[in-house]
């Protein structure tokens, strides 16, 4: 059953943590600071101005203006399917306004093989330029990580803005992205011209599908997680708040039989010195078969009246590469995306397939002391698993590493070699091992949360 953060019902788990209180560990560490934490019901009447003031503060961490009352409404509707933390300062100006925000739910996140497990999806991380350097990040982060572990939550995950500062809670980058500049003046089509076709849809008929074609996809693809209904309502420009809807445009591939198989969101911005020389953005393409891939592709390729195709959140891999006549003609920038930490290792692992099989003793650091220790990781045939607490023996390939590593392996987009090579790691026989954790897919996520 799928759960994601505009269906927690469907997980009890997922359920419970919308409601969870703080652990007193959080609040007192806090409280040694002067500050207090408290979990907001923003649905509630009496809960509405502090939502309001919470939001504020969230935009403000994220340098973006103020909400407006209208996008406050709209926000305040769907922010009852997360869990919503502010931090306060009864000693400050402004009392009633978060000196620091954090927000969190459970969704399953898809491992190598298609397996989910459900892991603590965070975003919202904020502190107040005022307050920093007074451990309150720190507080939350931590607290976050330990309450997902008494909540049976196996691991923990996020999209960052800034990359320096989760690799000390035992965070790594596990999907990279990639972002795309495309000339398409130089940049002829060679691809398969699929049956079907591409039309023009209204943005809220591709709102609709959206949804349904991603849960088609995201058991393929390891580092996805569901996409929230905010987020798709924001790409689509259907939100009541939202802001030049009508710059986002829409299209739709249909197969030979009818059946939508594909959509991509796009703007465009005029060239007023070369109208053919115009750009387009994608917003989000997504593809659930080859055809609609590459029909979908081919058509921003020869978009008329476009000079260049700009897209993000793509796969390092992308099969476009091979359909383009000069690969010269994109422009390709990898970046840090989707970042990970392994919080019940036996869980993950053997939730996970293997490409090879073999016998694998973890030795595992954690400086949070909450997964470390000794591990041994059996991997049969079949890239099945079995994990059992102890120390190496037989002939089991030996390695040694980090949490933060771990994590940044677990989804194959990182191999051991490289991180071996990057003194990140020991290992008795890197070939083995970087074969085992390998995968034949690139991890990725296809969004910002």
């Amino acid at each position: 059953m799928t759960t994601s953060p505009d269906r927690p019902e469907a997980d009890p788990r997922a359920a419970a943590w919308l409601v969870a209180p703080r652990a007193a560990g959080v609040r007192d560490a806090l409280a040694e600071r002067g500050l207090a934490a408290r979990v907001l019901a923003p649905r509630d009447d009496a809960d509405g101005d502090a939502y309001a003031a919470w939001l504020q503060a969230a935009s403000r961490g994220f340098l973006d203006a103020e909400r407006t009352p209208e996008q406050i409404s709209a926000a305040r509707e769907r922010a009852g399917r997360r869990r919503i933390t502010g931090v306060y300062d009864p000693s400050g100006p402004m009392p009633d306004v978060p000196v620091a925000t954090i927000g969190s739910w459970i969704a399953p996140l898809t491992l190598p093989g298609g397996a989910e497990i459900p892991s603590c999806a965070i975003s919202a991380v904020t502190v107040a330029p005022t307050h920093r350097r007074r451990g309150i990040a720190r507080a939350l982060l931590e607290g976050e990580l330990r309450e997902a572990v008494a909540a049976d939550v196996p691991i923990a995950s996020l999209t960052v803005s800034e990359s320096t500062i989760y690799g000390r809670f035992g965070f790594a980058p596990a999907a990279p992205s990639a972002a795309w500049r495309l000339d398409t003046t130089r940049a002829t089509w060679i691809g398969p011209v699929p049956a079907g076709r591409v039309d023009y849809i209204p943005r809220a008929a591709a709102r609709e599908l959206l949804p349904e074609l991603h849960e088609r996809v995201r058991g393929r693809i390891a580092g996805e997680i569901p996409v929230p209904d905010a987020v798709w309502d924001s790409m689509a420009g259907t939100r009541p708040d939202a802001k030049d809807p009508g710059s986002v445009r829409a299209v739709r591939h249909q197969d030979e039989t009818g059946a939508a198989q594909g959509v991509a969101l796009y703007t465009v911005k005029e060239n007023h010195d070369d109208f053919a020389r115009s750009s387009a953005s994608i917003v989000y393409l997504i593809a659930a078969t080859d055809d609609a891939y590459a029909a979908l592709w081919r058509f921003f390729v020869e978009l008329d009246l476009v000079g260049e195709v700009r897209a993000g959140e793509l796969a390092v891999d992308e099969p476009l590469l091979w359909m383009i006549s000069d690969q010269r003609a994109a422009t390709i920038t990898l970046g840090d995306h989707h970042y990970l930490r392994v919080l019940d290792v036996a869980a993950v692992l053997e939730a996970r397939r293997y490409a090879h099989a073999a016998v694998i003793a973890i030795e595992l650091d954690d400086p949070l002391g909450l997964s470390g220790g000794g591990y041994v990781l059996a991997v049969s045939e079949d890239g099945s698993a079995s994990v059992t607490m102890g120390e190496r023996h037989g002939d089991a390939v030996a390695l040694a590493l980090g949490v933060e590593e771990l994590s940044a392996i677990v989804l194959g987009g990182v191999s051991v070699a490289t991180l071996a090579a990057a003194g990140r790691v020991r290992c008795s026989d890197v070939a083995v091992a970087s074969r085992v954790f390998g995968w034949h897919v690139q991890p990725r996520l296809s969004f910002w949360y």
